[in-house]
């Protein structure tokens, strides 16, 4: 009988002890019984309604995976609820066995974890079978920003490898925070000259391109979460590629140019048939006559990085609030795909790809 109350109080809560003994054709004292042997899974509140007792912890389990994508990452996170969502107070994170991250499910990892933190829940990140990856993230500079209140397990490093080993690699560049304040142009120029070391492209259009994407996290965060960014070469896999990402826990894209809009461009966002936020994402990466609404021509070089991006067969993929849009090249053809009802995350979350087989 204990399960089909707490099918009852999941359907409908909350609810007093009568209601679920008619519900059920039994008797209240059956019902009270159960209710008041079970205080660790059922709650009375003053005016004697029951519901269902939130659990103290929401535990997100990673699958095993030579390399966790993003793809993997969502889906973990769609097993259960929503993180930021939740009234579990805490949130950790396990990690299977021998597992890999990309850098683009790493940037969304520590974005997440710190925007946890900053709502007030307890983190924990398990990467107890998988020491190697962590030494990874060490390397990469994912502790150097992951708020220190984060437990990690088996332990969190002692020293970081990203500040004893900066800029020694060219095809990594560590996980630089963006300072809202002080904008460091010494990251866009690190970003440069490690993709100027790899792929064929005039220097100046990718300062161009990575200069804007780092000045949308100023345009459009105004989180005191730090945003950051990183660069990682994947030599190795049928498509050798770069990843660079570009994350912010503020107000993104969408949230702070929706509501500049113009009733004409509001209407082509709605001719398309998308939720709104969605079709805005696609039109900033695909048509730079968005920069006419811009007085600094964001639009514009937000449309640059999408050309840039095509001369190398690459993918662009803008992560915000609850959806997903990646555009993908194919030589002059482009393919749009979004995914919708993704667990909430803050702000706006990019990855820019540059295939290296041309």
């Amino acid at each position: 009988m204990k399960e089909k109350i707490r099918k009852i109080l999941e359907a409908r809560q909350p609810i007093k002890a009568r209601e679920i003994a008619r519900v059920l054709g039994v008797t209240n004292r059956d019902v009270n019984r159960i209710l008041h042997d079970c205080k660790e899974d059922f709650l009375q509140d003053d005016a004697s309604y029951w519901r269902l007792r939130a659990p103290v912890e929401l535990r997100v389990q990673f699958p095993p995976a030579q390399w966790l994508s993003t793809r993997q990452f969502e889906s973990a996170l769609s097993q259960v609820e929503s993180p930021l969502d939740s009234a579990c107070s805490k949130v950790i994170f396990e990690f299977a066995p021998s597992t890999s991250v990309l850098l683009e499910a790493i940037a969304r990892l520590l974005a997440l974890c710190n925007q946890l933190i900053y709502t007030g829940k307890s983190v924990i990140i398990d990467f107890s079978g998988c020491k190697e990856t962590s030494k990874y993230l060490n390397r990469v500079g994912f502790y150097d920003l992951l708020d220190k209140k984060v437990e990690v397990l088996p332990s969190r490093p002692k020293r970081s490898t990203a500040k004893e080993l900066h800029g020694g690699n060219s095809g990594l560049v560590e996980v630089a925070k963006i300072d809202l304040q002080h904008r460091d142009k010494e990251i866009p120029r690190r970003l440069q000259e490690s993709l100027a070391q790899h792929v064929a492209f005039p220097e100046a259009r990718l300062h161009t391109i990575l200069a804007e994407l780092f000045s949308n996290i100023h345009e459009h965060s105004s989180s005191p979460i730090p945003g950051f960014v990183a660069l990682q070469l994947y030599r190795k896999g049928s498509t050798p590629h770069i990843s660079t990402v570009f994350s912010d826990s503020g107000t993104g894209i969408a949230g702070s140019l929706l509501p500049t809009l113009d009733a004409a461009t509001l209407a082509k966002l709605d001719a398309s048939g998308k939720d709104r936020a969605i079709a805005l994402v696609e039109l900033v990466f695909t048509d730079g006559q968005l920069s006419r609404l811009d007085d600094d021509g964001r639009g514009l070089g937000l449309f640059r990085t999408g050309e840039c991006t095509q001369r190398f067969k690459g993918s662009i993929t803008v992560r915000q609030d609850t959806f997903e849009v990646t555009i993908r090249y194919t030589g002059d053809e482009r393919r749009i795909t979004s995914r919708k009802g993704l667990r909430r995350m803050n702000g706006t979350h990019i990855c820019v790809k540059f295939n290296l087989t041309q």
